[in-house]
């Protein structure tokens, strides 16, 4: 029977760890029928059951771990730490995604070193170290190793890298015939609400960890759950979730109990993760989208916008969830460092009700209306974000908003039904 937390399909190779496994699992499944929260614990992520049932799921293997700054138990420890601690088990290796160990890096290429933990110096392999191909684990750096382990928190977008690099990890461990494990986490934007055009053009996953899986921009799953839908195609039997305790759908992420840490430099609070979804789609055009201003993905704006005219147009959307007004910045980095922009601040009022592609559209629209000659669009990267060259092909000819509110409609419609078959919670 399978567990109630943890999905497990695995068969190991030698008769000696099987039996060791079969009667680690019989002790998991006790543990996990009796597990429950501990008073005043809203929600248990993987790691936090995974201590919980002393680690009986890992017992006895060389593991190495997928993990940032976000990869924290209940307590606080960082799950690398967490691992290299653990009685039998041997943490061999540590792999970092976008944004390096500490979460702090925005180079496009870091480099791997080493970690002291437990002691020792752990090897500490960057997995964002140039192109497709520097996002994967080498086959070499696998060599060795029982488990490849996954414990990162994701923000909900599908162009946010974090899943990116764990699909390609999963087929990497598939390749290297070794067990991969992901240590779920909440959807910290809610796993009810779909949004957004479908990524249709699979050519584009051979280009951009941004456009990697088959999804819309917002998509409602963990990462646990984006692991079985892409496992569909992977087939690796090696793939286990250990799933959360008390994790419920329409929960956002700061009512889940967990400590909420800044995934990346410019997702600071939940506020940004809330509209980055729609929002982080400008950063395919040369409009600022708020990096290097107190407000990332709150903010949009340029020297050539007509600040004033744009909000007008906005408030007379009347967009459920959210108000705009009118707010100059001078960005510090990215698109128009150094230079005064005119800008419309995006302040959500309702977060239940707010549709951050929704937001999107209307900006866009009103850019076209308005600033047809100075916003641009760059082409190549809007296919990336938004899976398809449909929008682009709608906006050239006519830009009909009734048109582009359909294609993002109809494709999360689709969704919504499809990825039924993978949800866990």
């Amino acid at each position: 029977m399978e567990p109630a937390l943890v999905r497990d399909r695995f068969p190991l190779r030698r008769c000696a760890c099987l039996m060791a496994l079969l009667l680690a699992m019989g002790c998991r499944q006790a543990q996990l029928r009796h597990l429950t929260l501990p008073p005043g614990t809203k929600v248990m992520t993987g790691i936090d059951v995974l201590e919980a049932t002393d680690f009986q799921q890992i017992r006895g293997l060389r593991v190495g771990l997928i993990t940032n700054h976000t990869g924290l138990d209940l307590s606080g420890r960082p799950t690398a730490e967490a691992l290299a601690e653990a009685r039998n088990v041997t943490l061999a290796a540590i792999f970092s995604p976008e944004h390096g160990f500490s979460g702090a890096v925005e180079d496009a290429f870091i480099k791997s070193s080493s970690v002291r933990l437990g002691g020792r110096n752990i090897p500490l392999h960057s997995l964002y170290s140039g192109g497709g191909v520097g996002m994967r684990p080498r086959p070499e750096d696998l060599r060795g190793l029982d488990a490849l382990i996954f414990d990162v928190q994701d923000v909900g977008a599908r162009f946010y890298t974090y899943l990116a690099t764990m699909g390609m990890a999963l087929e990497e461990a598939a390749n290297a015939r070794i067990r991969f494990i992901v240590l779920d986490r909440p959807n910290p934007i809610n796993g009810t609400t779909v949004e957004g055009p479908l990524l249709t053009d699979l050519d584009l996953r051979k280009i951009s960890p941004t456009s990697y899986f088959p999804v819309p921009v917002r998509h409602g799953l963990t990462a646990g759950e984006m692991a079985l839908l892409h496992n569909a195609t992977v087939r690796h039997r090696g793939l286990s979730v250990v799933k959360m305790l008390g994790w419920k759908r329409d929960m956002w992420y700061d009512e889940t109990g967990l400590v909420w840490v800044p995934p990346s430099p410019n997702i600071p609070d939940l506020g940004a993760a809330a509209l980055y979804p729609g929002v982080g789609l400008f950063e395919a055009s040369n409009l600022s989208v708020g990096r290097g201003t107190p407000h990332p993905f709150g903010w949009v704006g340029a020297p050539w916008l007509d600040a004033p005219r744009i909000v007008a147009f906005l408030k007379d959307s009347l967009l459920d969830g959210v108000d705009f007004s009118i707010q100059d910045f001078t960005p510090s980095k990215s698109v128009y460092a150094g230079q005064l922009c005119h800008g419309v601040s995006i302040r959500v009022t309702d977060r239940n009700a707010l549709r951050p592609l929704a937001v999107f559209r209307y900006i866009n629209q009103a850019l076209r209306e308005n600033h047809s000659n100075e916003f641009q669009w760059k082409w190549d990267e809007v296919r990336k974000m938004t899976g398809s060259g449909e929008f682009q092909r709608i906006y050239e000819r006519d830009g009909d908003s009734v048109k582009i509110t359909v294609l993002f409609n109809r494709d999360a419609e689709k969704f919504e039904t499809a990825r039924q078959g993978y949800l866990l919670y």
